[in-house]
């Protein structure tokens, strides 16, 4: 018993040295800012923290308290935020998983941070009725209180990076559902926020978590080729480093290696391999101008000078630094070719636009005059608070459906902008992609609504006309417009999208209230009651949701009630239940009958589940599981399971753009899945090829899937133009790897340029 309690001891005297050591670096970094010294309420925070959180520990086995402490620290360090956020995010776990209260929070700290906290605590309940998704709600109040201040979306992602650089002691299904809302929702509010330091750690962590073959296949192919990266570097920078020696001017060159997420996802959206990106490697020439007010003019000068070294590309010039990015990034980026035939991305900023690019709006505080007091705030960064009121709209008007919610929000988190100009000249921000209607809803919802057309450059065009940087817009609207269902397909900012559908959810109650009193006016007309349980076989028939969707279906008349032939059959069978006609005279309700005599036996999710052990799929229970359209999953793709609302597994591939949104709405219904497959079944696979044109392609083709490689080709179709051909081959084979075979050996064939796999 005594060793027992000498090792609890040493324990404890061990916990307690490093947690104060941990503590003391947040303070050293704190007091090397140049924020105001407010040491007491820090000191005053850990301590209270420390105590609420005495005997708990992470599932990595260390002191609760490590976690608040490298939040704040974070905080500091990484944002440089100052003493309300330290404070907030020691305090930031506290009324969640304690017993004190935000009002303690507010009594012992005062209201803002208290209200800091309160932003970033979970809550429980919500706005999305049964089928809830706690991570939707628990997001919107974070957006909420955000929109009244930033600091705490800036303390929620310190919170998440920590999280993510301690996921290895999660199981693996919280692994995927934390990596995946991290993905879909918090790495683009770090970029949206110009955090682009910790955007790109978080990208890369959610990567190494989802798909960890590829993320490591990167990884070493990144150490491999380093040297040749650092020969490159130094015999490029070379001639660069002359020149701005011989200009006088104070200069620091940096290399910049790709993200192994943005290399990953370069490969997937241009079907490349890693051999083939060529902008792996970028130079970013960091200056420090001798006269803060000639920044923008050194930069230019210096961008002068290396385009006389190397031949710029001419489509590769972008200028940030004139017209900031909205996150407030700025640089100017040019594309040279470099002795050794190859095209390097040079990015040219300021001591000061580098400051900002890694820790975004953060920064701009640093750079206001005299010592920075507690006022963290974002007054003169109007972008910014245009983004803001943006969120406070769409909140106004929240989405009843946790995955719109969270689509509508995602819309605004725009990585990229243009810039265009109104017809008198002034110049607004606007998400690349952006259509003419999108413009219309940003000047005014009332233009927005009533817009028939616009000038773009003075030339007439449609509503659905997706402008460019640069472009002039004049709106052309009339009274007699109204908003048109069809719109919601080509709006592609939050805005446009949430008041589009806000008005034709206005416009539905209307037709749902009309379409109810024709089924209700119908149903009395033959003897009939609507009732719930009638309703509900009428839903289930016509595969709708709810009885809504029935009402408005009726209502729009794309359901028809009634003809004679129907009537005088019901008046001979009165006395038959409903489901009983319903079932015999299908064609009454416009729709003929389904015929399923093949009966699903699918896995359903009972009480006893455990959903931290993973899903095993085999031959014998693989039609036991879903396996949705959207990703097509075959055996070697990394994969996951979903329970649906019929407590159903669902298959997806981690990639697919619905479990995406899947993780970030309703985590707690992911569950970890792997294959355990023996080559027995065949699943269908889909490869593009294209190239030049040439006598016996088709048999080498051929020759390579089914002689060679001995795999089925099920359908294969070539067209040929202007001696470039195009072709896609279906096939039949066991697993992801067969397919990354085929397409390695296809692109061995003379004459074939591309080979992409279709998902």
């Amino acid at each position: 018993m005594d060793d027992q309690n000498l090792k609890d001891q040493q324990r404890e005297a061990a916990d307690n040295k490093m947690i104060e050591d941990a503590f003391n670096e947040v303070l050293k970094i704190y007091l090397a800012s140049r924020h105001r010294r407010k040491v007491d309420i820090i000191n005053k925070a850990f301590n209270f923290a420390r105590q609420a959180h005495k005997g708990v520990r992470r599932l990595s086995g260390e002191p609760y308290i490590m976690h608040p402490i490298a939040v704040a620290r974070i905080a500091v360090e990484e944002m440089g935020l100052g003493s309300t956020s330290i404070c907030a995010a020691l305090l930031h776990d506290v009324v969640e998983d304690t017993d004190y209260t935000v009002e303690d929070i507010s009594n012992i700290f005062g209201e803002r941070i208290a209200h800091i906290v309160d932003g970033l605590t979970k809550i429980s309940g919500g706005i999305f009725g049964d089928r809830a998704s706690a991570q939707a709600e628990n997001f919107k109040k974070l957006l909420l209180t955000m929109s009244d201040d930033i600091r705490v979306i800036l303390i929620k992602i310190c919170d998440r990076l920590h999280n993510m650089r301690t996921l290895a002691s999660q199981p693996a299904n919280k692994q995927y559902k934390i990596a995946g809302e991290t993905m879909y929702i918090y790495a683009p509010l770090a970029n949206r926020l110009g955090l682009n330091k910790i955007k790109t750690e978080l990208e890369d962590l959610s990567f190494k978590y989802e798909h960890p073959d590829e993320y490591n296949y990167i990884k070493n192919k990144l150490a491999d080729t380093q040297a040749q990266r650092d020969t490159l570097f130094a015999k490029f920078i070379g001639p660069i480093r002359e020149a701005l020696d011989r200009m006088g001017i104070q200069y620091e060159l940096k290399a910049r290696v790709k993200s192994p997420y943005s290399i990953w996802n370069k490969m997937q959206n241009k079907h490349v391999t890693f051999e083939e990106i060529y902008d792996i490697l970028a130079v970013r020439i960091i200056y420090t101008p001798k006269v803060r007010s000639e920044e923008i003019n050194e930069c230019f000068k210096i961008y002068v000078a290396i385009s006389q070294i190397y031949k710029s590309h001419p489509d590769r010039l972008r200028d940030w630094v004139n017209h900031p990015k909205a996150n407030g990034y700025q640089a100017l980026h040019v594309t040279l070719m470099s002795k050794q035939g190859k095209w390097i991305e040079v990015q040219i900023r300021s001591d000061h636009m580098d400051e900002v690019a890694e820790q975004g709006f953060a920064a701009h505080w640093k750079y206001k005059e005299g010592e920075i007091g507690d006022n963290e705030n974002v007054d003169d960064d109007s972008e910014l608070n245009n983004w803001l009121s943006t969120i406070k709209e769409i909140l106004d008007d929240p989405q009843p459906d946790a995955m719109d919610f969270l689509d509508t929000i995602k819309l605004n988190l725009f990585a990229s902008e243009i810039f265009v100009f109104t017809p008198k000249g002034e110049i607004k921000t606007m998400p690349a992609g952006c259509t003419a209607l999108d413009f219309a809803f940003q000047i005014h919802t009332f233009l927005g609504s009533h817009c028939i057309g616009a000038k773009v450059n003075h030339k007439l065009v449609p509503l659905s006309h997706h402008l460019q940087s640069g472009d002039q817009v004049e709106i052309l609207s009339s009274k007699s417009q109204h908003v048109q269902p069809s719109w919601i397909n080509f709006v592609s900012t939050a805005k446009a999208k949430q008041k589009v559908m806000a008005i034709l959810r206005r416009d539905n109650r209307e037709t749902q209230k009309k379409g109810e009193q024709i089924l209700d006016d119908w149903l009395k007309k033959n003897e009939l009651e609507m009732t719930t349980p009638e309703l509900n076989k009428l839903c289930e028939f016509h595969d709708m949701q709810k009885h809504e969707d029935l009402f408005l279906a009726i209502g729009r008349r794309t359901i028809l009630l009634g003809d004679k032939d129907v009537e005088e059959l019901l008046e001979k069978k009165k006395n038959e239940s409903t489901s009983s006609w319903l079932k015999k005279y299908v064609p009454f309700f416009g729709h003929s009958e389904k015929k399923d005599s093949k009966k699903n036996n699918f896995f359903i999710v009972g009480e006893g589940f455990n959903k931290k052990k993973p899903v095993i799929i085999n031959e014998e229970n693989i039609s036991q599981f879903i396996f949705p359209a959207c990703c097509h999953a075959i055996p070697g793709d990394d994969i996951l399971g979903y329970i649906d609302n019929k407590n159903r597994i669902e298959i997806h591939r981690r990639d697919c753009t619905v479990a995406n949104k899947l993780k970030a709405a309703y985590g707690k219904r992911i569950l970890d899945a792997k294959w355990d497959m023996h080559q027995v079944m065949f699943f269908d696979a889909t490869i593009e090829i294209r190239g030049i044109d040439r006598k016996r392609m088709l048999h080498d083709v051929s020759e390579v899937i089914s002689d060679k490689l001995d795999v089925n080709i099920h359908k294969m179709t070539i067209e040929s133009n202007e001696g470039i051909f195009d072709g896609q081959i279906e096939i039949r084979v066991h697993d992801r790897n067969e397919v990354k075979t085929i397409m390695g050996e296809l692109r061995k064939i003379e004459d074939i340029k591309e080979v992409l796999q279709i998902l």
